[in-house]
């Protein structure tokens, strides 16, 4: 399946070396829209968590603190912009690259939380992000092997072989434990949990966005 057919006329490309990045309306929406959401964060503040007291009619107001504030938007803030490079991103190991780094992001978000049960999911999304990340490489790495290119420009107009096929199986099994969607999401669905909002939004719309993004790539690579 080539670009035309998924994400309309290529408008152009940016080459960067062996990194080209390509332009579609849809790419460049995903992209656009993924910067508005990252200037909104960033210029966003921190809301006031209420929890409410069980058996009791009195409510406890958890509050994000001045550092853990600037460190977190930090963190959000690089995580759109590396869920923004992940949506025009033109070579399948940068795009690879770019989901590892947003599972970190991911974690160091709520890193500094004094809750028990949200450092123990994120603790728990950990781990699976970094078995998952076995299978993300090697499957880009078997595609690299067999096909002899990761440009998804080539990629797409080349007909798919067995290990080509594996190779992609494998990148699926990496992208569903790194962006912490079925089976993988009930490590990820404490997270949300923390105080801190707006900068907990990014943990899931990078997963939103990558999972389109991923569907983009697999179609190109198979179909």
């Amino acid at each position: 399946m080539d670009f035309v057919t998924l994400g309309g006329n290529l408008l152009g490309t940016i080459p960067l070396g062996d990194i080209v990045l390509y332009v579609t309306p849809l790419n460049l929406f995903l992209f656009a829209v993924m910067l508005v959401f990252t200037l909104l964060i960033a210029i966003s503040k921190t809301e006031t968590q209420v929890e409410a007291t069980f058996m009791k009619l009195n409510n406890t107001d958890v509050k994000v603190g001045k550092k853990e504030f600037k460190q977190r938007r930090f963190l959000a803030v690089i995580c759109g912009i590396a869920s923004a490079g992940a949506m025009i991103t033109g070579d399948l190991f940068n795009f690879t690259l770019f989901m590892a780094l947003i599972g970190i992001l991911n974690i160091g978000i709520v890193s500094a939380v004094k809750q028990t049960s949200v450092l123990n999911s994120a603790y728990q999304y950990g781990l699976i992000a970094m078995m998952c990340s076995l299978p993300l490489f090697g499957g880009a790495s078997i595609i690299l092997a067999s096909a002899g290119t990761l440009s998804l420009a080539v990629l797409s107009q080349m007909p798919a072989t067995p290990m080509v096929v594996f190779g992609a199986v494998l990148m699926l099994l990496g992208i569903l434990g790194e962006s912490g969607v079925a089976p993988f999401f009930a490590s990820k669905a404490e997270m949300f949990r923390t105080p801190g909002s707006p900068f907990i939004v990014i943990i899931h719309l990078s997963s939103l966005f990558i999972i389109v993004r991923a569907v983009e790539i697999l179609l190109l690579v198979l179909w």
